[in-house]
């Protein structure tokens, strides 16, 4: 009976461990895609976590023509002032439907077509980075760079987004685009 107990404490420790290690290359480091030139900047919908100020520094240095953010939110004055602000570039919104990855996937693969494009930059937060690359180009067969704003997250934040985007993936296999 004391082996048994052991060896399901052992378990209970060493899972969480192996998951965590096991994940650390998808959620923590995902591959990274080195810069180039596209036909348009894709900022994803999240938390305003700097992901629209990269999003318009890569435009702003000439990595893509236009900036297409991804506004989900009910109101937000942030995304007020991108989607009405004067640049030197185009920029644009969209409200995806459904309002998730899924969603912004859909109008990636709808403005490619309308809008012949064959690469687009897609800025997210690192946790989100492979999860979206597997959503995007489920809907979309065009060249996806994906660049994240860096992230300081505390653990309790990594152990949610390990988890939630762990869900992400299971639903994404049973979902199409």
């Amino acid at each position: 009976m004391w082996r048994r107990r052991r060896y399901r404490y052992l378990a209970v420790a060493v899972v969480p461990v192996a998951i965590t290690v096991a994940l650390w290359p998808v959620y923590v480091r995902p591959q990274a895609d080195p810069l180039a030139r596209a036909d348009a900047i894709v900022v994803l919908g999240g938390a305003h976590d700097g992901r629209e100020e990269l999003g318009l520094q890569l435009a702003a240095a000439g990595w893509a023509p236009q900036v297409v953010f991804s506004n989900p939110y009910a109101y937000s004055s942030l995304m007020s002032r991108i989607c009405h602000g004067g640049y030197s570039f185009r920029v644009s919104c969209f409200r995806p439907d459904p309002g998730t990855t899924r969603g912004e996937g859909r109008e990636i693969a709808r403005r490619a077509e309308q809008e012949g494009w064959h690469r687009v930059i897609v800025v997210t937060f690192t946790p989100h980075v492979s999860r979206s690359r597997y959503i995007i180009g489920r809907c979309w067969d065009g060249d996806i760079t994906m660049a994240a704003v860096p992230s300081r997250l505390s653990p309790q934040v990594w152990a949610f987004n390990y988890i939630y985007q762990s869900f992400g993936y299971a639903r994404a296999v049973l979902e199409k685009c």
